[in-house]
């Protein structure tokens, strides 16, 4: 059953108890006060009419019975609206008996007939079907000889007017009862919408739609827990982001790998068949002297080839693996010095190198830092086989340094700028081989960068050519 329903279920069923409850005790009330009013205006006239007996029996030295007839004729005459029957009698004998409530519909209890002397009972004759009487009995003892006294009111309209009460309490429960059913389920629906939101909200999430809010409508506990829902529905949909960055990072580190993988089982292929067809040609005996020089020269080319390989690869796992501490120094003195021993090379392959750098000093490792410098100098001057401008730009920082590397050669394809720093990438594989890269001197850039808590970023310039940021962020002395 739908939350709503209980609620609307449980007002009805609390509005039923307590209004039936408490009509029921108000007509209950109602009715008492208006029978203990009969009783107290029949008791009076019960009253008045002994005190007239006993009155008349004063006067008289005996019972005359005439006088008797005449005075409870007269008494009920008066009070015809009061009394609905009234009888005297003595023991053996009726004196007077007026109305129709008769004899036989009171010998049902014999106390009420003949009550002992000097007592006074009051009773509700209810036959269920027909009229209702209130009827007092009462007995005195006058001139020797007991008198009884029975008088009867007819409060048959008091009983009709607490069932009339009671039909028009119930035809007014029966439209309250409907009114408030309405009411209740209206106020139910509203109340409870808030709450219906958040079930369809949960569900989204469930199925995957972590964008799913609530409104919040109120300021209550339920406006408290559409903003707790809200928060955490949040906090899934960031959880879920980073998930899938995470996930994405995870599918290019091992996309990485592979390329790592292949790049190093390639690189390793063409020395090992080289070295391996020219030891299988020396071996075989059928060169000539000549020929076996060749050979050699291969072979010892290829061999350093190898060898270069495996210092790269070296370098770069131990400073992935091994913290060094960084010192003092300058890097505008390190810029310096590297375009001082660059510049002749440089310029007889019609590259010009310049310069310009800001004192001071951080913390760096210089060797490092000059490996750096080289490694994208060197990367620099390949992109410019026809000549160029190549400019080195340094300046300090509240934390360390920043060196820029301007070129302006062919510039960077912009599906290549993010795989620059991966091992074994090259922008041009053929030419690059052929210039004698391995692919690893950006990854070694990396590396260091990455040591001196620092980032490496790589752009394309309007004008044309490269341009490579460096930041370095060790600290400042």
């Amino acid at each position: 059953m739908k939350f709503h329903l209980k609620m609307t279920l449980s007002m009805l069923a609390l509005l039923s108890l307590l209004f039936g409850i408490g009509g029921s005790m108000l007509i209950s009330a109602s009715f008492q006060e208006s029978l203990e009013r009969e009783e107290t205006a029949a008791l009076g006239d019960y009253r008045m009419a002994w005190g007239t007996l006993q009155i008349v029996n004063h006067l008289k030295p005996y019972l005359d019975r005439d006088t008797m007839k005449q005075t409870m004729e007269q008494l009920y005459q008066q009070s015809g609206s009061s009394w609905t029957s009234l009888r005297l009698s003595t023991a053996d004998e009726i004196l007077y008996e007026a109305g129709y409530v008769s004899a036989p519909q009171l010998q049902t209890d014999r106390a009420m007939e003949n009550p002992e002397p000097g007592y006074c009972l009051l009773r509700i004759l209810d036959d269920k079907k027909g009229p209702r009487f209130l009827v007092l009995s009462g007995a005195v003892e006058t001139n020797g000889e007991l008198l009884f006294l029975i008088a009867s009111h007819d409060i048959t309209a008091l009983y009709a007017a607490r069932t009339a009460q009671q039909q028009t309490y119930f035809q007014v429960f029966l439209v309250m009862l409907l009114l408030c059913g309405i009411l209740s389920y209206t106020v139910s629906r509203v109340l409870t919408a808030p709450l219906s939101a958040l079930s369809r909200a949960s569900q989204g999430i469930a199925s995957g739609n972590y964008g799913s809010r609530v409104r919040i409508r109120s300021q209550d506990e339920i406006g408290a827990l559409s903003q707790d829902f809200n928060t955490m529905a949040e906090q899934l949909e960031e959880n879920e982001r980073q998930r899938g960055i995470y996930i994405e990072q995870l599918r290019q580190s091992v996309e990485r790998q592979e390329r790592f993988v292949g790049s190093f089982a390639h690189e390793m292929k063409t020395p090992m068949t080289s070295l391996i067809g020219y030891a299988d040609l020396i071996r075989s005996g059928t060169l000539t002297q000549e020929e076996q020089a060749e050979a050699a020269g291969y072979l010892y080319s290829e061999g350093k080839r190898l060898e270069s390989l495996s210092r790269k690869l070296l370098e770069l796992l131990v400073i992935r693996r091994q913290g060094i501490p960084l010192i003092p120094a300058s890097p505008g003195a390190l810029v310096e010095q590297l375009a001082r021993q660059l510049e002749p090379v440089y310029r007889k392959k019609g590259i010009h190198l310049s310069c310009d750098s800001e004192e001071g000093y951080c913390l760096m490792e210089p060797d490092l830092v000059w490996s750096l410098l080289l490694n994208l100098a060197d990367n620099a001057q390949k992109s410019m086989e026809d000549g160029g401008e190549l400019h080195f730009h340094q300046e300090m920082t509240k934390d360390g340094c920043l060196i820029r590397v301007l070129d302006s050669g062919r510039g960077i394809p912009p599906q290549a700028l993010e795989h620059l720093t991966e091992a074994f990438y090259r922008v041009d594989k053929a030419r690059s081989r052929k210039q004698g890269g391995f692919g690893l001197g950006l990854a070694l850039c990396q590396e260091i960068v990455a040591l001196h808590k620092g980032s490496i970023k790589f752009e394309n310039r309007a004008e044309g050519g490269a341009c490579v940021t460096v930041e370095l962020r060790g600290g400042r002395p």
